[in-house]
């Protein structure tokens, strides 16, 4: 992939972008496996992605002024870097930073200064369907003063950026690099970005987490699937299952109950909308956190004898491994971000044996990998 900011070196978000792409797989498996050196398992080809326009989501810092506004990224020195035609989106992504900057400079909303804590727009996040190219627009801002002034412009964005489905703003108040706050306000009518992997719906709300690589996505939850058919258990827990990706592509090859626990209530009411669409009458899902949720499963009367599991970066912890480890489940699929939070949960669950591994490359040119892992009980 050529990418003119990184020639440049402006933005070097791509570390591993001067290596072809062929060593880069090479290189991410190889430190993968080392990983979890030791702990057995057969690993699989690596899955592959595009090189290029990936990304299915945008989060943009935004910089500048009012009247030359500019998205992007941050340098060392706090200024802006504008990124607006980074290869790593698709069209439908790079098209609309024009019409944004155009709102914002007809509006005259002034981007956040970090240096100078002054301020109002942080950042701008954009998400793609590639089903038919519909966007979900964020705008994450300092205060809500400007929330009527944006509604009372929509129709001239809508005009400017006919892709536009959902448009919310975010206020995330505090001086600080932290994405969003806690209050969300949707200006269109519609409230969902519908998506579709493997042709099953997902319909994301702003705070949903999606995966950003809908292709290999794709693969990451076809496996997983095939993974479950094989060891065909009565029942599945979907831990941290987001807006159920997992749980609805596996609840056709699952006789009995399929259960989903996500902490985010804006997720579990996506999976939720997800799977009555589909019609799935034996697919459940719960707001709770996945430790929340284990302390209740101690009293039910039986237990799957298969989790499914997709923590974040800092893995399960002591808690949950003990939890699995001692429990009757025979069988966790684990996918995981960070092979090392990997290793070390994999250590602490010595009742169970990697039996097989795939890595995806869900954040190519980065150091970043997706490892599927399937661990089956040993004792």
């Amino acid at each position: 992939m050529h990418c003119a900011y990184f020639e440049r070196g402006t933005c070097r978000s791509c570390g591993w972008l001067a290596d072809p792409y062929a060593d880069q797989l090479q290189r991410k498996m190889a430190r993968c496996q080392s990983a979890l050196t030791g702990l057995g398992g057969v690993w699989l080809p690596i899955v592959p992605s595009p090189e290029s326009a990936f990304r299915n989501k945008a989060k943009m810092v935004v910089c500048g002024d009012a009247s030359s506004p500019c998205l992007g990224i941050l340098d060392a020195h706090s200024d802006g870097i504008d990124l607006s035609s980074c290869p790593l989106y698709p069209t439908a992504i790079t098209d609309a930073f024009e019409p944004l900057k155009q709102m914002i400079r007809r509006l005259g909303i002034p981007p956040y200064n970090v240096k100078k804590r002054q301020g109002e727009l942080k950042y701008l996040l954009i998400t793609v369907s590639e089903d038919d190219g519909s966007l979900m627009v964020r705008l994450v801002l300092r205060s809500d003063i400007w929330i009527e002034r944006l509604r009372a412009d929509l129709s001239k964005m809508m005009a400017d950026l006919p892709h536009l489905a959902v448009l919310s703003v975010n206020i995330q108040p505090v001086h600080q690099a932290i994405l969003e706050g806690e209050q969300e306000v949707i200006l269109t009518d519609r409230e969902t970005l519908t998506v579709h992997l493997n042709g099953l719906p997902f319909h994301l709300r702003p705070k949903s987490f999606f995966q950003t690589n809908t292709r290999v996505a794709e693969q990451l939850y076809a496996t997983a699937r095939s993974w479950v058919a094989e060891v065909a258990p009565a029942h599945m827990w979907d831990l941290f299952c987001g807006v159920g990706g997992f749980a609805l592509h596996c609840a056709d090859v699952i006789p009995g109950q399929v259960t989903g626990i996500e902490i985010s209530a804006e997720a579990i009411a996506s999976a939720q909308q997800s799977a009555l669409e589909l019609g799935l009458k034996n697919v459940s899902f719960y707001a709770l956190g996945a430790n929340e949720f284990i302390d209740q499963a101690v009293s039910l009367p039986q237990m799957p004898a298969l989790v499914v599991v997709n923590p974040p970066r800092r893995g399960l912890g002591v808690g949950l491994c003990a939890f699995l480890d001692e429990s009757v489940v025979q069988t966790v699929i684990y996918s995981s971000c960070n092979p090392e939070s990997l290793a070390r949960d994999l250590a602490m669950m010595p009742g169970f044996e990697l039996v097989k591994a795939q890595v995806f490359d869900l954040f190519p040119h980065t150091a970043h990998s997706e490892v599927l892992a399937m661990l089956v009980r040993v004792r």
